[in-house]
């Protein structure tokens, strides 16, 4: 069987997996094709490749002669019919929103497994692209908040005089919150943070952070751990206080987000306008609507002296690092639908297999996805 890795659209540097990563393959029995120039984003060249194993051909080859095609975000709705019929695409769709892409994949009868939907169990965590790639944007989101603000973020002391902690609020904690908690801990910056889920809470005191609680929040166990819609009077206590935080913090990081839906608003436009001048929000949400009402996605804008950061992709500017985390999720993945004599083999009992597959045989097998696009 032959795996193939195709390069990004263009704007996105990672690569599906790395040449150590293709050395693992060969000990599945499998080979690899990568399209020319696939890795040059994140400065892997050819060769690297060449000498973990892999053959370099052109995108058309490695299409034609793969069996199964590994990606991080897969190709548009355009190129998905290039597939042919019978291939297998792992990669990362986001299908609970990209609903034409699903139909697409159905249509050209491509078995479609999207690693961002894969199930949020112990045994399925060393798979978890969105865990893995969420850790890099958390770390990268507050490194870039640093370098916009016109200050320190630790405290100084000098014959010069004392220089106060910057103080920096982050909405969400889940894996890129706590990882932006994390990082500006170890910056010396002080911090804060708020989640409506209260089981993070002890995650939040244990990395040195203040954990900011509002009554009433509406918590789902079935949630798999991600947040879900709360009540028009809990969003108005939480208005609120993100106001009061606000107009405090010299830093706002925003990472809440609910799968297939739009980012809750958090922080309002006259949230931001009682910032200080000078202040910094990076937006993790961006790309689905945003937390902050301000933010523009992939843009940087300047409200009230505030600089604005909608920022979704941050993994892609940490190409190497984020490809090699990346990689070894799909590494993992991959391992439950290659036998041992390197053959394909879809296990349909295996609930990690079963629930993320997303298109089979011209159907779209995924349940949450169907629910979603039936909305």
């Amino acid at each position: 069987m032959k795996i193939g890795i195709l390069k990004e659209a263009a704007g996105e540097n990672r690569v599906a997996m790395l040449p150590d990563g293709v050395k693992s393959l060969a000990d599945l029995k499998v080979s690899v094709m990568v399209e020319k120039q696939a890795g040059a984003g994140a400065s892997i060249p050819d060769d690297l490749f060449r000498e973990a194993g892999a053959e370099i051909a052109s995108r058309a080859d490695v299409i034609k002669g793969s069996d199964v095609i590994i990606m991080v975000s897969g190709p548009d709705a355009s190129d998905v019919k290039k597939l042919g019929k019978g291939k297998v695409m792992v990669a990362g769709v986001n299908p609970l929103v990209n609903h034409d892409l699903v139909k697409a994949y159905a249509d050209a009868e491509v078995t479609l497994f999207s690693m961002d939907v894969i199930p949020r169990t112990t045994r399925a965590q060393a798979m978890d692209i969105l865990s893995s790639q969420a850790t890099v944007a958390g770390y990268k989101a507050v490194i870039d908040a640093a370098n916009r603000l016109p200050g320190f973020l630790q405290m100084f002391m000098s014959a010069a005089g004392t220089i106060k902690p910057s103080k920096l609020l982050v909405l969400g904690a889940g894996v890129a919150g706590l990882q932006a908690i994390a990082t500006a801990r170890k910056l010396g910056a002080v911090v804060e943070a708020f989640d409506v889920r209260s089981a993070v809470k002890e995650e939040v005191k244990s990395l040195g952070a203040k954990f900011i609680e509002v009554e009433g929040a509406r918590d789902d166990a079935s949630a798999g751990g991600y947040a879900v819609e709360q009540t028009e009077e809990f969003k108005e206590k939480q208005k609120q206080m993100v106001y009061d935080h606000c107009a405090k913090s010299d830093v706002v990081i925003c990472t809440a987000q609910i799968p297939g839906r739009k980012a809750p608003l958090l922080v309002t436009k006259e949230a931001v306008k009682a910032m200080s001048p000078g202040s910094v929000v990076i937006d993790l949400a961006a790309s689905s609507g945003g937390n902050c009402e301000l933010t523009q996605n992939n843009k940087v804008v300047v409200e009230h002296d505030v600089t604005i950061v909608g920022e979704s992709n941050y993994p892609s500017t940490m190409p190497q690092d984020a490809s090699q985390m990346f990689g070894k999720n799909l590494l993992t993945f991959l391992k439950l639908i290659i036998d041992e004599e390197g053959k394909l083999n879809l296990n349909w009992e295996d609930e990690l297999v079963s629930e993320t597959v997303v298109t089979h045989e011209k159907e779209i097998k995924n349940e949450r996805v169907k629910e979603f696009m039936n909305q």
